[in-house]
Order: C-alpha cells, then sequence, then structure tokens
C-alpha cells in the first residue's frame, strides 16, 4: 500500500512539474511574441497663419480640411509656425515678415498636438509680440518648444507621453537674425549655434526627463537649395552621436535629401506646409513625414508630398513618389502616395 502511494504521490508531482513548465514556456512565447507598444508622429513644414491662409479662416474656411483625415490618423502632429500670432508689436526690418491673429490659432489647433516656434519668423514683430503669443498658445493648452519666455524654458524640451513612450521634442533655430534668440531674462527661441547646449539638451532630455526617444526639429540651411549642406550634415550627426533618434529639418521653404545616419533618419528639408509667400515651383511642393518609434526608437518612417496651390493651401498628390523606409536592413526607397494611410510595415 505504501508503494501504491508513493507511486501515486510521485505521478501527482510529475503532472504538477510538467504543467508548470508548459504554462511557463507557454508564457515565454507570449511574452516573446508579443510586440512593443509603437506610437505614429507626424510633422508638418511651414505654416504661416497669414494671408490668404488667414483668409480663409476668417471666413470660417479649414485651409487644412484636405489633410484632416490624414492628420487625424496619426498619434501626435507637430508643425513649424513660421510666424507669431499676436495683434502687438513693432515689425522688425526684413524683406518678409509674417503675423497671424489669435483667432486662427483654433482651427490649427484641431489638427496639431504641438508647434514648433524656433524658426526666424517667430520674432518679426519683437519680443513683446512673441511673448503675447506664448500667452495664446498657453491659453489654449496648445504645446509649443523650441521658444519660451527666458533661454531655459526655450531650451527645455517638450514632453509627450502615450503608449507608455516618453517622447522629447527639442526646436532650434540656425538662421539669421540671431537677436531672436531667448535671453536669461528675455523671451525667444532656441538657437543651435552653441553645439555644447545642443548636445547638453539632448542629453538632458534622456537623463533628467527620462525621454525614450529624442527628436529636434531643426530651421536651419539656405533657401531654396535641394540638397543640404555640411553644417547640416555635422550638425545633424552630432546630434544623433548624442542621443537623438531622429533630426526632421526645415526653412529652405524646398525639400531636400534624406538620409540614415547609425540607422537614425535624418529628413533635412521638409519643405513648406501651409503659406501663400511662394517664389517658384519648387516652394510649391512639401513633404509631411511620419514616424513610427517605439522605446527601440524609429522603427519605420514614410513621406507624404503636399502641392500648394497659388493660395498656399496644401493638397495631397496621391500620384507622387517621395522617400520612405522600412526598418533596419532596408535602403532608403521612394515609395507611391496612393495609400495615405501610415502603414510603416
Amino acid at each position: 500500500m505504501k508503494l501504491t502511494s508513493t507511486l501515486q504521490q510521485t505521478a501527482r508531482l510529475l503532472v504538477i512539474v510538467s504543467s508548470f513548465i508548459v504554462t511557463s514556456n507557454t508564457t515565454l512565447a507570449i511574452s516573446a511574441e508579443t510586440p512593443k507598444p509603437t506610437v505614429s508622429m507626424l510633422f508638418a513644414g511651414d505654416i504661416v497663419l497669414d494671408g490668404v491662409p488667414a483668409q480663409w479662416i476668417a471666413e470660417k474656411k479649414d485651409p487644412l480640411e484636405a489633410y484632416s483625415a490624414i492628420l487625424a490618423s496619426t498619434d501626435i502632429r507637430i508643425g513649424n509656425l513660421e510666424c507669431v500670432v499676436a495683434t502687438t508689436g513693432d515689425k522688425a526690418e526684413k524683406i518678409f515678415t509674417f503675423r497671424g491673429n489669435p483667432i486662427a490659432l483654433p482651427t490649427i489647433h484641431q489638427h496639431f498636438d504641438a508647434v514648433s516656434l524656433a524658426n526666424n519668423h517667430s520674432g518679426d514683430f519683437g519680443r513683446a509680440a512673441f511673448t503675447e503669443m506664448l500667452g495664446h498658445l498657453e491659453q489654449q493648452k496648445f504645446s509649443y518648444f523650441g521658444g519660451g519666455r527666458n533661454l531655459k524654458a526655450a531650451h527645455k524640451p517638450l514632453i509627450l507621453e502615450r503608449k507608455g513612450i516618453r517622447i522629447a521634442l527639442l526646436g532650434y533655430d540656425e538662421f539669421m537674425p540671431r537677436s531672436f534668440e531667448a535671453t536669461a531674462t528675455e523671451a525667444g527661441v532656441a538657437w543651435s549655434e552653441d553645439d555644447e547646449q545642443v548636445v547638453r539638451d539632448i542629453k538632458n532630455a534622456r537623463l533628467t526627463y527620462h525621454a525614450d526617444v529624442v527628436i529636434p526639429f531643426m530651421h536651419w540651411g539656405w533657401e531654396n537649395e535641394p540638397l543640404s549642406g555640411e553644417r547640416q550634415h555635422q550638425l545633424a550627426h552630432l546630434m544623433i552621436d548624442a542621443g537623438a533618434d531622429a533630426v526632421i529639418g526645415g526653412h529652405p521653404h524646398v525639400t531636400q535629401d534624406t538620409e540614415q545616419y547609425k540607422g537614425k533618419p535624418i529628413i533635412y528639408s521638409i519643405g513648406n506646409f501651409m503659406i501663400d509667400s511662394l517664389d517658384n515651383e519648387p516652394q510649391t511642393r512639401g513633404w509631411i513625414v511620419r514616424l513610427e518609434v517605439s522605446t527601440s526608437g524609429v522603427n519605420a518612417w514614410d513621406t507624404r508630398l503636399a502641392r500648394l496651390n497659388d493660395d498656399g493651401i496644401p493638397y495631397p498628390d496621391k500620384e507622387a513618389m517621395t522617400p520612405c523606409w522600412h526598418g533596419k536592413g532596408e535602403a532608403i526607397q521612394q515609395c507611391s502616395n496612393a495609400e495615405t494611410r501610415f502603414i510603416p510595415h
């Protein structure tokens, strides 16, 4: 009887152990197969709330209606606000100055989660107007980066968290006039000519703000140049070496080349998105760039062509072929714009 009891106990023990092993292996298999959460991001180029697009908004028309579905399909939408939004200020002595009415902000805010202020038109009407703009953005809970009430605020990253992924956005201007730069006590934009400061900002986004993904949005290069310049290459590589996961650029008003550097994307210029001050045909073509990001960085990206009409209003071009990248081991390709949904894999 003792032998029978012992055998029964041993059998039961083997069943329990086998069950544990099967359960553990199944758990490990499921865990291994569970993909990391991903977030889709969209970056758009220069947005000017002046001229004809501003008239559309004043007439209760949405100049971005043609892009509403594309913008709504993305988790995070970022644009470059290429103007000051204020009712005050003194016009700077420049060829082009842009100032938008604050009543235009809600129309843009419905399509974008945040805007970069780091550009050469944010200061077109002086520091008082720039400070007024900050107040309007904050009142509407419209996030911004690349500018602030002082130098420290201008260099502070904007942290956006989606699906447990913390994303840091930094904005920098590198095109004159530098007089728009924030000081220790005065409002203005972040300037990128101090490479050491940029490196500190990127590292700070990781260490202090615990960002999983860091992306600088640049305003750099020369207008109407179809290819990026040496300074853009040097700074972009420096930022990625410092820990940036991607670098997105603008300012030339035309699209420029793209690069995968150490497996990380550099889009040197995405051109215009909504502006009626157009000098030539290449300025009527801009890109939106979309990224799929996870805690590992950028998994894939694509671009979609925006064609601006004579009023500066953008429309998708489904017949275009534009750069895209589908992940590690892949080369940058030209992808069809026929499908507007973001399908990274």
